[in-house]
């Protein structure tokens, strides 16, 4: 059977909001630059190999749970559904759904143009039966995106806890944002890593490969290579510890000495030790991601979880009259 043809909707931000947003977050202090720009195509690649490394429990855990729980989750929410898959990347862990569920039709959502366009093509040729579409938005400023039919049940599928980069208030903006495109009655599916020992999480986002550092320190690397400027990536360092009071591990990249550092018009001047504040990453309990799900309007129809309550994989229900 011939793989249909992709269709792909385009709304990269580009490098006009790459620009503005890191002069914004450069002039502010604590200075920081949100964690969206690290999904460049050499960013989603050293991410996508951050996912094979020891320390990061997250990735083989969810597979894991996923493997275990993914015909219990069609008795849950039925095989005649579109879904859309939220932050797509290398499209691993989908592919267990699309063998099960057989959607009628994926729509993978990706700020990195390139990276997207390689794993929705080779969904394409995979799942010949599958309709596949591609939308490249941000969708941390709205979901307004195509081929979501009204009429057709649909299923949101966010994993990787990559909901834990954002702020508790801007979580509830997007889970609305999510109910909004499913509908009532939809399902989110989504990961969400869980509190536990701080040695565990301290060793995932420092691996003693080095990659976790490489993929922070990428950002400079692309504002280097797509703004005007003299930054030098090699005068920063990675540095990621978890913060108990807040509930997050925070990465920042640190400066190794005093430096002036020029980006377009602006010049920015950082004391040695002074850093840029690059990506939060929070951890729940169930019960705490349950509290604030529900004020989008969702309920948590079911956990699963591994045997070391590392990680949860949880199916949430959209219900308006439950906000």
């Amino acid at each position: 059977m011939k793989a249909q043809a992709i269709t792909f909707y385009d709304a990269h931000p580009g490098k006009v909001s790459l620009r503005d947003e890191v002069i914004e977050g450069l002039s502010r202090q604590p200075r920081a630059i949100p964690p969206k720009f690290f999904y460049d195509e050499r960013g989603s690649e050293l991410f996508d190999r951050i996912c094979d490394q020891p320390e990061y429990y997250q990735t083989r855990t969810e597979m894991a749970i996923l493997r275990r729980s993914v015909h219990e989750l069609v008795e849950h929410i039925g095989q005649e559904c579109v879904l859309v898959e939220l932050g797509s990347g290398a499209s691993r862990k989908v592919r267990l759904l699309l063998e099960t569920l057989k959607p009628s039709g994926y729509v993978g959502v990706d700020i990195s143009r390139e990276f997207l366009l390689s794993s929705t093509e080779a969904l394409a040729r995979d799942y010949p039966w599958l309709e596949v579409h591609a939308a490249c938005v941000d969708f941390s400023h709205g979901l307004e995106i195509p081929h979501c039919d009204d009429k057709i049940h649909k299923v949101a599928f966010f994993p990787g806890s990559s909901i834990g980069n954002f702020e508790p208030d801007d979580v509830q903006r997007l889970l609305t944002d999510i109910a909004a495109m499913i509908g009532e009655g939809g399902h989110l599916l989504i990961g969400v890593d869980l509190k536990k020992p701080v040695d565990i999480l301290n060793a995932a986002y420092n691996d003693s490969a080095g990659v976790t550092a490489g993929f922070n320190l990428n950002l400079l690397e692309r504002i280097r290579s797509e703004l005007d400027g003299d930054l030098d990536p090699r005068t920063f360092e990675h540095y990621a510890f978890y913060n108990p009071i807040a509930g997050r591990i925070e990465m920042h990249l640190m400066s190794k000495l005093h430096q002036q550092v020029r980006i377009e018009d602006r010049s920015f001047v950082f004391e040695r030790g002074e850093g840029i504040h690059t990506e939060n990453s929070y951890k729940y309990t169930v019960r705490e991601f349950a509290d604030l799900a529900a004020r989008a309007g969702f309920r948590q129809q079911q956990v699963w979880m591994d045997d070391d309550a590392l990680f949860s994989v949880q199916l949430l229900e959209y219900r308006s009259n439950e906000r």
